[in-house]
Order: structure tokens, then C-alpha cells, then sequence
């Protein structure tokens, strides 16, 4: 389905039951944020704030459930577009051996054609008002978090293109307000638009830039999505809205964007400039990003179309809208890499905990040994799936989203001295605890049946797991809490939470339980920062998968005798430079200012909201080692 505007779409989120209108005033600083935090993670419905200070009513929230991301993409199921994809390239990748197949490519060749954008004479509606002096400060951009380095722009529509072949590039990357006329560019060093900066840089000439917010909300998510290197977009784009998509010609530069978005902010970036120190931001990883230096956007022409609406969204500590745009991309992209790069691949999970590209999830059809190590490196060099950090392979007809289900399997079927693999290779820019920026190690689980492999626990029973809580806590009271009942579920884990007093503290631990017999038949050894509440599953994933650098923090211990514990020790604690040699900046968990959050509280009875909701923050307060964005 088409869209023929965003106020299209509220219409239709406003039919479904999908939609709040706040007409109380709120305002973008922080406490717009404060109340999406609590309504997201409540599986609740898409706000407009329709007084926010400014002339435009804000949308945001309008992705996060299931039922509005199949509402925007105009489809039933998010494993509907997969399908339809999966019959298309069969269709043209098949083999064709008579005349009477290749005549019935015709049809097929023209319903693709239908999908190309087209360039339309004239303005279109996003330029139906010029604003006289473009001034970013009539818009209702967000300041998300505490120690945000100031608003951000988070849900844009990037649009550059190659200098030498001339083929466009949309992605998204947010844009920290510096100015009426100036933002930052945070283009990520693996992205298409950094890539178009550095051909830039190289001869020398300014960089057109064209920024839209709002339209069709396919056009948003075809921003984000992990299409092949030169593929455009707005295909992409017309397909999913089976409707192509008319784009029009920017005012002040040659780009082109679509005719029916809400807001088209123009400009370029000097690539001969001097760049700008931008951030901290409330990431979506759930911690702070830290400053870096970016491009500068300078901004030429602002235009809107009348009564347009400002789309925006926060990102934090998961679940968040995000996190329905990852699972939609996961859905559809999984029948292409079943086609170009894993035909034994069945299904894939990337559970929201694991914020896209720490932990991912795979079911294959095995047919030969070491298919399951096969299959993790195939995925570790394409595309996008290169950032994931973890990643599980299993066999079994299980379904990967029963978290349980797959820790049992994980279990049972993983010797950890045989079945881990580890490796280095380039891991996503925010990832804050690899020893070295953008680079860092990747650990592979092969939860396979492996029928004729002679490993230690070739039986898969799991034998008489034991861990003595008591001589743990009396030898080391710092240790805070352990968590082992998991082992009574079948799954063999021990989660250990603790204060870290000196280096190699951790490793010592470990090694005294296992040479005192303290723990014996458990594989997997997980330590944690005290105040974690480490009976919460999800909790433990997203802190313990942010925080390790596999490779550096995952590690074995030898008896006397030079054989080796088969159980997998994990650090998942907070690294520094005195206990940990880490010479990196380790940024702080995100979380509201008290006074914000006692704001929310004492005026959402005046708001349309409902049942008042605690704010997500005060879970998390225990973890926040101090004030500001670094800690």
C-alpha cells in the first residue's frame, strides 16, 4: 500500500486504534523522551504531540509493535514481503529453457519497471513552503537523553550520491542540531554516505547533502534497510509500496528526494572543512556514544509541504521502536541471504537484547560437519551481518524466538572446548567494549548435532551440574549474588554478580572454584557488576553481550595437570583502565533525570495516557557509575 503523506498514515494508525493525540503541551526537552520511554516499553500505541512549542505536531512511536510496522509497510505478516521477494528472484534467477518461459519474463520485467523512481517536472508538495531563512529551531527536534550533546535530528532520510557514477544513496544517520542553519553528520565509517564523502575529499569539491523527514513510511524504513552496495533505495522503496515512488529536484542542489515527504532540508558538506565535535548521544545500544568528530551540514534551503508533521523516534535501552524496524528488516532479508550467501539457512533471530548486531540467532538444515562453523563465517562477511558479535547456530525445528528453547539446545548439544570458535574482524562503531574502535573479536556457538564428533559431552547430558554457593561467598565476599537456577531448568549457566576490587580478579575466582571443586559440570560462567538484577534474562543479555569483547573476555581454566574445565567463563563486567588495562573510554548506561521523571509523574494524569506507567529509568538508576555520558 501507498501512503500518499505521513498524515496518510496517522489517519490510518488513528482507524486501527494505534494512535494518542496529546494536545497538552510537552515539551521535546527530555520529557517527550520520558513519556515515549515508559508508553514503548509497555507495548503501547504512537504518540502525536501536537503541542510541542512549535507550529508542527511531532509523531513518534509509530513503528514499535508488530501491527504498525505491517501498517506502514502495507502488508498483513512481516514474513508476507519475504515471500513476495523470494518469488520475484526465483522468477528471474530460475533457469528459462524455452521461448514460451522467456516470453512470460515480459510481465515480470514490467511490474519491476513499475517500482524505478521517476523524476516529475515542477515542484512537488514537500516545497509547497520555503521558509525565508532556513532555521532548524522552528522544528521540534528532540533533546532525548540527560547528557545528549544537544537536539538531535534522529529520524532522517540522508540523501547523497556517488560523485564518480552518479547513483544515489539514501541511509539514516542522525544530526545533532549546532546551529539554526548546521548540523553534525554521523555517518558511520562503513556506510554508503561516509564512502561518498571520502570520493569527495579526494577531488576536492563540496558534497550536495539532502535531508526529508516524513512521506510514506516506507521511505524510512527503505533507509535503513541492508541492501546490496549501488541498489537504490527508492526500488526498493517502490516495490514495497508496489507504487513508484515520484521524486522532484531539490531547490539548491541537484539531488533529487520524494515529492510527498513533510520537511526537505538541503545543503552540503565541505569535505576541505574542519570537522566538528559531535555528541555524547543516547544510543541505541542503551549507552551513551561518546564524542567524535564528524562533518559539518551546512544548511542552504529548508521547505515543508502545509500542515506537515515532524517524524521522529529515541533510541536507548532496549526494547525500543527500533527494535520493530530490526525485526521487519530481519524478516524480509532473510529469503536474499538464503539465496546469495546460506542456502541451508532456515531462520534468523536477532532478539531485541541483543540491540541487532551483538547477538543473532540461526536455525540450518545440516547435511555435512562443520557446516554450523561454515555458516557463522559466511554471515561474518556479508553486509551488515559482518557487526554481529554472537552468533548461534542450532539445527533443530525449534523456535528461535523461545529464548528457553535455545539456551536448553545451547546446553545440551555445545561441548564449549569443542563448539566456540572465536575470531577478529570489524565490529559496529558503537560498540564500546572492543579493545580497539571499530575492531574487535566475534565468538561463534555451533549448537549443532554433531552425531560423529567425539567431544567430552558426546552423549548430550547434561551430568550432576554443581556449584557450592557457600565456599564461593565466604572465600569472596564480594561477590554479590549467584544465580543458578537456570541449572534446574536445564540450562547450564550460572550467572555471578560482583564488585571487581583488583586485576585479574575475576580470572582468580574462576580459577579457585574449578581447582577446588566448587563448580563442576557447568558450562557457561557469566560475571556481572553488582547491582545487576541477574535474575532477569533479557537484562543479562543486553548488559553481558554489550560489554564483551569475546576474544579478550571469554576464557578457560587448566587443572595442574594441564587439562582443561570444559565450562566457558565470561566477563560481561564493566572494563577500566586500573583493573582492566582498557584504554578506551567506557561510556554510561542511559537513564532520566530525576527531576524529568518526577515532572512526568506528577502531570500524566493530565494526559490522555491511560494507566500511569513507572518511569523504565528507575530500574536501571543502580547501574549509572556517576553524572554525564562517560563513566
Amino acid at each position: 500500500m501507498a501512503y500518499k503523506s505521513l498524515a496518510h498514515f496517522i489517519s490510518a494508525l488513528e482507524s486501527a486504534d494505534e494512535l494518542i493525540r496529546i494536545k497538552e503541551f510537552v515539551s521535546p526537552h527530555l520529557e517527550i523522551t520520558e513519556i515515549t520511554d515508559r508508553i514503548v516499553k509497555n507495548q503501547g500505541k504512537a504518540l502525536l504531540f501536537e503541542n510541542n512549542g512549535s507550529a508542527f505536531p511531532l509523531l513518534i512511536n509509530a513503528f514499535a509493535s508488530e501491527k504498525r510496522m505491517c501498517l506502514a509497510l502495507g502488508i498483513q505478516n512481516l514474513d508476507d514481503i519475504g515471500k513476495e521477494l523470494s518469488k520475484v528472484l526465483h522468477e528471474f534467477l530460475g533457469p528459462k529453457k524455452t521461448f514460451l518461459e522467456k516470453l512470460k519474463m515480459i510481465p515480470a520485467l514490467r511490474e519491476v519497471a513499475s517500482w524505478m523512481p521517476e523524476v516529475i517536472s515542477g515542484k512537488g508538495s514537500c516545497q509547497e513552503i520555503m521558509m525565508k531563512d532556513p532555521d532548524l529551531t522552528k522544528l521540534p527536534v528532540l533533546t532525548c537523553w540527560p547528557a545528549d550533546g544537544g537536539p538531535f535530528i534522529t529520524l532522517p532520510v540522508v540523501h547523497t550520491k556517488d560523485p564518480e557514477s552518479g547513483i544515489r544513496n539514501t541511509g539514516m544517520y542522525r544530526m545533532q542540531v549546532f546551529a539554526p542553519d548546521m548540523t553534525g553528520m554521523h555517518w558511520h565509517l562503513h556506510k554508503g554516505s561516509a564512502h561518498h564523502y571520502l570520493k569527495y575529499k579526494k577531488i576536492h569539491k563540496r558534497m550536495p547533502v539532502s535531508v526529508t523527514l516524513g512521506g510514506d513510511p516506507v521511505y524510512t524504513f527503505a533507509a535503513t534497510a541492508p541492501l546490496p552496495e549501488n541498489f537504490d533505495e527508492y526500488m526498493f522503496a517502490g516495490f514495497l509500496r508496489k507504487k513508484r515512488v515520484k521524486m522532484v529536484k531539490c531547490i539548491t542542489n541537484d539531488l533529487e528526494v520524494p515529492d510527498d515527504v513533510d520537511f526537505v532540508i538541503e545543503g552540503y558538506v565541505d569535505p576541505e572543512e574542519e570537522l566538528i565535535l559531535e555528541g555524547p548521544f543516547g544510543d541505541h545500544t542503551g549507552f551513551y556514544s561518546l564524542t567524535d568528530f564528524y562533518p559539518k551540514f551546512h544548511i542552504t534551503c529548508i521547505t515543508h509541504k502545509k500542515n506537515a508533521v515532524y517524524p521522529t523516534t529515541i533510541v536507548g535501552i532496549p526494547p525500543m521502536e527500533d527494535a520493530w524496524i530490526g525485526k521487519a528488516t530481519e524478516r524480509i532479508f532473510l529469503t536474499p541471504m538464503r539465496l546469495t550467501t546460506v542456502p541451508e539457512l532456515i531462520n534468523l533471530n536477532m532478539p531485541a537484547a541483543g540491540v541487532f548486531h551483538n547477538l543473532v540467532l540461526l536455525e540450518i538444515e545440516k547435511t555435512f560437519p562443520g557446516q554450523g562453523l561454515k555458516v557463522m563465517n559466511s554471515l561474518w562477511g556479508a553486509g551488515q551481518m559482518m557487526f554481529n558479535k554472537i552468533t548461534v547456530v542450532v539445527d533443530r525445528k525449534i523456535q528461535l524466538n523461545d529464548y528457553l528453547e535455545v539456551a536448553r539446545t545451547v546446553s545440551e548439544l555445545v561441548d564449549p572446548l569443542e563448539d566456540i570458535h572465536f575470531i577478529k574482524g570489524p565490529v559496529d562503531i558503537l560498540d564500546h567494549s572492543s579493545r580497539h574502535f571499530a575492531f574487535g573479536s566475534k565468538m561463534g556457538i555451533d549448537a549443532t548435532v554433531k552425531p560423529d564428533q567425539v567431544t567430552d559431552h558426546k552423549t548430550g547430558v547434561l551430568i550432576s551440574p554443581f556449584i557450592d554457593k557457600a565456599n564461593l561467598l565466604k572465600a569472596y565476599p564480594e561477590i554479590e549474588r549467584i544465580h543458578a537456577a537456570w541449572l534446574d531448568k536445564g540450562i547450564s549457566l550460572v550467572i555471578i554478580s560482583l564488585k571487581k576490587l583488583r586485576p585479574g580478579h575475576i580470572r582468580e575466582i574462576s580459577r579457585n572454584a574449578v581447582l577446588c571443586d566448587w563448580i563442576k559440570n557447568i558450562k557457561f560462567i557469566l560475571f556481572l557488576d553488582e547491582g545487576i538484577d541477574i535474575t532477569k534474562p533479557a537484562l543479562v543479555t543486553w548488559i553481558c553481550t554489550n560489554n564483551l569483547d569475546p576474544l579478550r573476555d571469554c576464557f578457560f581454566i587448566n587443572y595442574d595437570d594441564h587439562s582443561r574445565y570444559s565450562g566457558l567463563f565470561m566477563d560481561g563486567s564493566r572494563k577500566t583502565r586500573e583493573l582492566d588495562n582498557f584504554d578506551r573510554d567506557w561510556p554510561n548506561i542511559i537513564t532520566m533525570d530525576d527531576d524529568v521523571i518526577k515532572k512526568i509523574d506528577n502531570i500524566w494524569h493530565t494526559l490522555p495516557l491511560g494507566t500511569f506507567l513507572p518511569s523504565p529509568s528507575t530500574d536501571y538508576k543502580a547501574l549509572v557509575i556517576k553524572k554525564g555520558a562517560l563513566s
